[in-house]
């Protein structure tokens, strides 16, 4: 044990000490924050401009319809020919053109309705103008029918079902996206952690073996605490990087938007939840809503995913680092690694995808119970179903699973490297590889 801590701690200073890792610790959260900076920047500049969109309505039943916005403006053309005002809007280099030809009822105008621009126009805007047109079309047509629009609209009703379960414990259906989206933002952050420190400690792994430092280290010291200290040690410097970058990346943010006035809510998504929450604060039902999101949220078991969250990120990380380990030591080279990554990288694809294609749909079901007990993808997908309410003693099979295949699984790896590192100018295959693990 003693030199399984000092070959941790050698791994850790190794990494933190190096230069390019101490250069891309403080260089990566300026570079992140450069580039939202940059696109918030760019956003503002691109909707600072305003479109004007004229309108040639021959039917004489929209043109009313279209009101100036903030970065749009409107201009209605009336007595001009279709080819007059083509040439009008072009010499004027307006946004665009909307042409209504003229027809007997809605119907024959629904699919003659035409808009020319020099470019293609934006999906939002022509969006928008189909809303508009589409709406005015149907209280059209609820005339013709003798029927009031505002009385039809009056007479809409939304069904919302209350959800409770047999115990009296009230659920939503916006609480269960709500429990989705945890659960996926916990299983992606555990995908980005493998695939970025998984390939440093195969890169470690490499390098050590080429410089032939390995040779010395390995007649004192058993394989499979080399292979754990580098795979705690490479752990622990990922685990201070990442703190760093949240500490910076966040100071940095918050000193963007204070001194540089770039603030998100500038982006045009921000504008759109802007939109939303003013919405929210006039509408009932939004505000009803919302009181139902963080009901749901302050109801969400949050102890539990978090002691579950850190225990199954440490288990399917260890797991992963240690095939990483074992390519590693198999190879001469990173070119190499190609034919041994898919193995890898597949299990966590089918996690991720199980986890929001079955998840969301029954989250108890079979599939899903399936794949959360499986240690190659229940690290994503059960930190998925936790939310929807799974039992302890289910959650705590899972870990052990997790953690007794990260167990054997570390000891064929150890095994793997304890003749791999020593093998050099020979390209290994799977075959050659199994032969190792009989040594």
């Amino acid at each position: 044990m003693n030199h399984l801590s000092l070959i941790t701690k050698r791994e850790y200073l190794n990494k933190v000490k190096n230069k390019s890792f101490i250069i891309m610790t403080f260089l990566s959260p300026l570079i992140m924050v450069g580039i939202f900076a940059l696109i918030g920047f760019l956003t503002q500049l691109n909707n600072d401009g305003v479109r004007t969109i004229s309108v040639l309505d021959e039917s004489n039943l929209f043109a009313n319809e279209f009101e100036n916005t903030e970065h749009t403006k409107y201009d209605i053309l009336t007595g001009l020919s279709l080819e007059d005002a083509k040439q009008l809007v072009r010499k004027a280099e307006n946004y665009g053109l909307l042409y209504i030809p003229p027809a007997e009822n809605v119907d024959a105008i629904a699919n003659k309705i035409k808009f020319y621009s020099e470019e293609s126009p934006s999906v939002g805007v022509m969006n928008g103008i189909e809303d508009k047109i589409e709406e005015e079309a149907r209280a059209i047509k609820l005339k013709e029918s003798g029927l009031d629009p505002v009385l039809v609209s009056k007479l809409n009703i939304k069904v919302r079902a209350n959800l409770e379960t047999f115990d009296g414990e009230k659920t939503s259906k916006a609480g269960s996206y709500m429990k989705l989206i945890f659960g996926g933002a916990a299983g992606y952050l555990l995908f980005m952690f493998i695939i970025i420190y998984g390939n440093m400690i195969m890169r470690s792994v490499i390098e050590e073996k080429t410089s032939r430092i390995i040779e010395i280290i390995i007649s004192s010291v058993k394989p499979i605490k080399l292979l754990l200290g580098k795979i705690f040690g490479t752990t622990l410097a990922g685990l201070t990087q990442f703190t760093v970058w949240i500490i910076i990346g966040g100071a940095l943010m918050i000193g963007v938007s204070a001194f540089f006035g770039v603030e998100a809510s500038q982006g045009p998504m921000a504008q759109q939840q802007a939109e939303m929450m003013k919405q929210a604060s006039q509408n009932d039902e939004a505000q009803q809503m919302a009181a139902t999101i963080f009901q749901e949220i302050y109801n969400m078991p949050l102890a539990n995913l978090i002691i579950m969250f850190i225990l199954f990120f440490i288990g399917g990380y260890l797991l992963y680092a240690s095939l990483y380990a074992a390519i590693g030591a198999a190879v001469d080279n990173e070119t190499d690694t190609q034919q041994f990554m898919l193995p890898i990288i597949m299990p966590l694809m089918l996690a991720i995808y199980v986890g929001f294609f079955t998840v969301i749909e029954n989250p108890h079901g079979m599939v899903s119970q399936v794949f959360s007990y499986i240690p190659f993808t229940s690290p994503v997908v059960m930190l998925m179903r936790i939310p929807f309410g799974v039992p302890i003693w289910q959650q705590l099979l899972s870990v052990l699973i997790l953690f007794g295949t990260f167990y054997i699984t570390v000891l064929f790896a150890a095994k793997i490297y304890r003749v791999g590192i020593l093998m050099y100018g020979k390209k290994p295959s799977y075959k050659e590889i199994y032969k190792w693990l009989k040594y």
